[in-house]
């Protein structure tokens, strides 16, 4: 009578991979261990191309295949590649264990532990790392914040430097105003005195004008200083008058003489124009 043989499950199959000692390129003795799915993909193979547990048989592979990948690798690695490890493991499981019916679908590394002596060395480094990003950062913020003091006064100085030279600007720009200004209120008020001159009557009141400001300024003399200097005769009125008259005098025959030779030329010009 017929029997059954062999009896397997066609669903995923957990199998833990005890932690066993495995030596990285470095010389680095780890203890690792970790987990194993997989499933039975070909019943028949699996009934009689292995023993009657082909999923201790694919333990102790898996075992073989993590020391031999961990010796590829250092210590440093091991940490940082486990994805590249764990898929290396799995494909050389696969290569050995499809011929017993039975495939390999990944492989998660649960614990590695260094020894004692690794650890502290490593926590050390650690450390020392973690000290030297601080220092870094707090260099680097001390160096910022220098620059940025730095260039707060460099900009401060050149604000109040332009604020100077904006300000000396405008005092020029304001003093130069005030001197054209006073030279056109001069040069007005010289313009109106010449017409003034010029104009019927103008010499002889220039005349009498001077006259009065001469007795005007004999008579503040005596005033505004203890000290003064008068010809014999200044005591005398009527000589301090006749003084002033001979001073519009001469003025007026100075003027007269301008005003001839001024119709002179007058007259020179028309007689050229005629001609």
């Amino acid at each position: 009578a017929d029997r059954v043989a062999y009896v397997h499950s066609l669903k995923e199959e957990i199998v833990l991979v005890s932690g066993q000692t495995a030596i990285t390129k470095d010389n680095v003795a780890l203890t690792i261990d970790g987990v194993l799915y997989a499933r039975v993909v070909d019943p028949f193979k699996a009934s009689y191309g292995i023993g009657e547990n082909p999923f201790y048989a694919v333990e102790k592979l898996a075992q073989t295949a993590m020391r031999s990948e961990m010796g590829k690798i250092t210590l440093d690695k091991t940490f940082e590649e486990r994805e590249v490890l764990s898929a290396n493991i799995v494909q050389n499981i696969n290569s050995a264990a499809l011929n017993w019916g039975v495939m390999a679908l990944r492989y998660e590394i649960q614990d590695i532990t260094p020894p004692a002596a690794v650890k502290a060395a490593m926590d050390l480094q650690a450390e020392a790392e973690r000290r030297k990003r601080a220092c870094i950062l707090e260099s680097e913020g001390e160096r910022e914040a220098e620059i940025n003091i730095a260039l707060g006064k460099k900009q401060s100085k050149v604000l109040n430097s332009e604020a100077e030279l904006v300000g000396q600007l405008n005092q020029a720009r304001g003093e130069a105003a005030t001197i054209e200004a006073k030279a056109q209120a001069t040069a007005n008020g010289i313009q109106k005195l010449s017409n003034a001159i010029l104009s019927p009557g103008g010499l002889n009141a220039v005349s009498l004008r001077v006259a009065e400001l001469y007795i005007h300024a004999f008579g503040k003399l005596a005033k505004e200083s203890n000290t003064i200097i008068l010809s014999a005769d200044s005591n005398d009125i009527s000589k301090v008058v006749s003084q002033s008259l001979a001073v519009y005098n001469t003025i007026q025959r100075n003027v007269n003489k301008t005003q001839s030779s001024n119709n002179d030329k007058n007259l020179t010009n028309n007689n050229n124009n005629d001609n």
